[in-house]
C-alpha cells in the first residue's frame, strides 16, 4: 500500500532523539526552546510556543484571545474538526464560512457577505480561524482587512503549511493574524511524532499561551500576585493545561527542520509531475494562487463526475483495491453528527459539499518515488474507467 502521507526519518533524526534519551532532561529541558527558536527564526515570528498537538495550540490560542461563552468562532467547513472544536472548548458558538471553489480555502467574498449580515444581527465573530488547506495559504490580506473593519481576531490554522509562503514571506510570521498554528503530526511536512506550535508577535499573547500550556503555573515573579515564600516557590495564576512538548519530540523537530526546504521542494516536484501526467483526465488538479507558495501537504484532485461512468465512491474504492492509500480531506465539519445536532444542514455550505462529493487526496510525501507516483497515476486512470491495471 502506498500511503497518502508518511514521515521521513533519517539517521540524524534518530541520533538526535537518542542523544536526548541519554541526557538529563526528557521534558522541560533545553531542546524545546531550541526548537521554538529554530522555527521562529525560520518563519520570522517573534514568539513560538511548542505544545503536544496543533489541537492544543488552537485551544490555547483561542483562550489567549479571550474567546468564551457568548462569543462566536467562524472557520471553514472543509477542515479537520479541531479547527472548529477549539471554539467549543472555550464555551463559544461555532459557525462556518463557505470555501473558495478554486483554492478550497475560506472564501473572503463569502466572509464579507456573512459579516455584513452578522453585523445587522449583532452576532459578529470574535475569532476567525483561517485554514490553509493542503498547504496553500488563504487570502490573508483580504481576511485581515475584514478583521480590521469588523473587529475580529485571526488565527491562521497553518497545520498543513510550514515551509510555504504568502506574498513571498514564510507563513508563520503572523503579519496578517494574531496567532499562527503549525502541526507536526507524522503525515505533516515535518514531524515531532505528535506536536504543534503557536506563533505570535504579540508579547502578551505569548505570555498567556506560555502559562496555559503548563497548568497556568509560573515561577516568574512579575506574574505572581505576591512575593514568593522561597526559591522553591511557584504560583498557579491561571487555569491551564498539560500541553507541553517533550524533549524527545523537540529534538526530532530540530533535526527535521534542517530538511524543511528540501522536503517542500520535493513535494513541489511531485505536484508538478502530477500536474503534467494527469493532463487530459476527467479530473481537476489543484489550482495555486499566484500570491502563494504552498507547503504542498496534500495533493487533492476533484473528479469530473459528469464525464465518467463511475461514482466518487467507486473510484476511491478501486484505488484502495489497487494498493493506493488515497484519503479524503475532509468530511465537512458541519455534516458531522455532533454539529448536525446544533442545527447545521449539509447544504448550508454548497461549495464545501460540492468539494466533498468530488475530492480525493492522492499520495503526497517527500519520500514518494517517481516509480510509486507512476503506479498511482496508472491506478487512477484505470479507476476512472473501471478496469484494473
Amino acid at each position: 500500500m502506498i500511503p497518502y502521507g508518511r514521515q521521513d526519518i533519517n539517521q540524524a533524526d534518530i541520533d538526535a532523539v537518542l542523544e536526548v534519551l541519554q541526557s538529563d532532561f526528557l521534558t522541560q529541558g533545553p531542546k524545546v526552546p531550541e526548537f521554538e527558536a529554530k522555527v521562529a527564526g525560520h518563519v520570522g515570528a517573534k514568539h513560538a510556543l511548542a505544545v503536544n498537538s496543533a489541537t492544543s495550540a488552537l485551544h490555547i490560542a483561542c483562550l489567549a484571545l479571550g474567546l468564551g461563552e457568548g462569543d462566536w468562532l467562524w472557520t471553514s467547513p472543509v477542515t479537520f474538526v479541531a479547527s472548529a472544536n477549539c471554539g467549543l472548548y472555550c464555551g463559544a458558538k461555532v459557525d462556518f464560512v463557505d470555501i473558495d471553489p478554486r483554492t478550497y480555502n475560506l472564501c473572503p467574498k463569502a466572509l464579507a457577505t456573512k459579516l455584513e449580515q452578522a453585523e445587522k444581527e449583532g452576532r459578529l465573530p470574535k475569532v476567525v480561524v483561517a485554514v490553509h488547506l493542503c498547504g496553500q495559504p488563504c487570502d490573508m490580506a483580504a481576511i485581515h482587512e475584514l478583521g480590521q473593519r469588523y473587529g475580529f481576531r485571526i488565527i491562521e490554522d497553518a497545520s498543513h503549511t510550514i515551509g510555504g509562503k504568502y506574498k513571498d514571506e514564510f507563513i508563520g510570521n503572523s503579519h496578517y493574524s494574531d496567532i499562527t498554528v503549525f502541526s507536526f503530526h507524522p503525515v505533516k511536512i515535518v514531524t515531532t511524532a505528535e506536536g504543534g506550535m503557536a506563533l505570535t508577535n504579540d508579547d502578551a499573547l505569548a505570555t498567556r499561551m506560555d502559562l496555559l500550556r503548563s497548568h497556568g503555573i509560573t515561577r516568574d515573579q512579575s506574574l505572581m500576585t505576591h512575593e514568593p515564600d522561597g526559591p522553591w516557590y511557584y504560583q498557579q495564576v491561571d487555569l491551564g493545561f498539560n500541553y507541553r512538548m517533550t524533549e524527545l519530540q523537540a529534538a526530532l523537530g530540530v533535526s527535521q527542520m534542517d530538511r524543511l526546504d528540501a522536503f517542500v521542494a520535493r513535494r513541489h516536484e511531485l505536484a508538478q509531475r502530477y500536474d503534467q501526467l494527469l493532463t487530459g483526465l476527467p479530473i481537476s488538479t489543484p489550482w495555486q494562487h499566484p500570491d502563494s507558495y504552498s507547503g504542498m501537504h496534500l495533493y487533492v484532485i476533484r473528479l469530473q463526475l459528469d464525464k465518467i461512468d463511475r461514482t466518487h465512491r467507486q473510484v476511491f474504492e478501486c484505488l484502495r483495491e489497487q494498493g493506493i492509500g488515497v484519503n479524503l480531506h475532509y468530511i465537512p465539519v458541519h455534516t458531522q453528527p455532533y454539529y448536525q445536532a446544533m442545527g447545521f444542514s449539509a447544504e448550508d455550505f454548497p461549495e464545501a459539499m460540492g468539494y466533498y462529493r468530488e475530492a480525493i487526496s492522492l499520495p503526497m510525501f517527500q519520500g514518494l518515488t517517481n516509480v510509486q507516483q507512476d503506479k498511482v497515476i496508472e491506478a487512477l486512470k484505470s479507476s476512472l474507467t473501471g478496469s484494473k491495471t
